[in-house]
């Protein structure tokens, strides 16, 4: 199966790829059927969870390969990766500004009052913008191993999808057990949980099909993914683990979940 996989095309193994981690949201937000509610401590876990897998993939998925990719340059290897970074987290500043969405635990949106329905949209639209630069992080990866011919980074990008599927899990659920609770049948909260990550496949083959043209920039590239991801768990995933209590089980979760990303990385790649 694994050698299958390795002989397809880049863009076909990044749809693949993030097919799954889109399903793996499927699973998360299925848990909608299985209770009436989660607590709070159990959010804050799976989410730290969830952050720690995304800072370590982005260093040794994505930064790694791209400080590596600079070798020779004028500037010094570092350049394209603190060039990058730093895009990628202002790319994700931008859009979180121009579009109104809802972050776990705020009673306010953008300094807007806003009803349960808009409540619930604003919750939606928060956690697919989560999604965008996990999904152009996966494609980039993938790209950029197709450029390459590189069969090591191709298991990079693999683990990389691995890694960004087990934290899509608790972000099923986080979208799907508030917008229960807002009123929506488990049906319709099952259904907008898996749909706030449909933006992953999408947005993976919009970062294979970058790279196809623009492989000088390729370290930039693998430098803004990390930028991205960064930027959404500083941002986002942490502070809504301490908003609720449990800060602390949040951060061992966080640990938790770095070091099973290292593991595989390393492992793997």
């Amino acid at each position: 199966m694994l050698d299958l996989f390795m002989s397809l095309e880049s863009w076909q193994q990044a749809l693949i790829a993030t097919l799954f981690t889109w399903s793996m949201t499927g699973l998360g937000a299925a848990i909608v059927f299985l209770t009436k509610g989660v607590s709070d401590n159990f959010l804050n876990i799976t989410l730290g969870f969830a952050g720690g897998i995304m800072i370590a993939a982005s260093f040794w998925s994505l930064l790694a390969p791209a400080i590596e990719a600079s070798a020779g340059h004028p500037v010094g290897e570092w350049f394209p990766a603190l060039i990058g970074v730093l895009g990628g987290a202002l790319f994700i500043y931008l859009f979180d500004k121009l579009i109104p969405h809802r972050h776990r635990g705020d009673d306010m949106a953008e300094g807007l009052a806003y009803n349960t329905s808009r409540r619930s949209t604003l919750l939606i639209t928060s956690l697919t913008l989560h999604n965008i630069p996990e999904g152009l992080s996966i494609g980039i990866l993938f790209g950029a191993a197709g450029l390459s011919g590189d069969p090591v980074m191709t298991m990079s990008a693999l683990t990389l999808a691995i890694g960004i599927g087990l934290q899509n899990i608790p972000e099923g659920t986080a979208v799907s057990m508030p917008l229960r609770g807002d009123g929506a049948s488990k049906r319709r909260a099952f259904f907008w949980g898996w749909m706030s990550a449909i933006v992953e496949p999408m947005a993976a083959l919009v970062g294979v099909l970058l790279i196809g043209f623009m492989e000088p920039a390729l370290p930039y590239a693998l430098a803004a993914g990390a930028g991205a991801m960064i930027f959404v768990v500083v941002e986002e995933v942490i502070p809504s683990t301490q908003k609720n209590g449990h800060s602390d089980v949040a951060v061992f979760a966080f640990m938790i979940g770095f070091a099973i990303m290292m593991v595989l990385d390393v492992a793997l790649g």
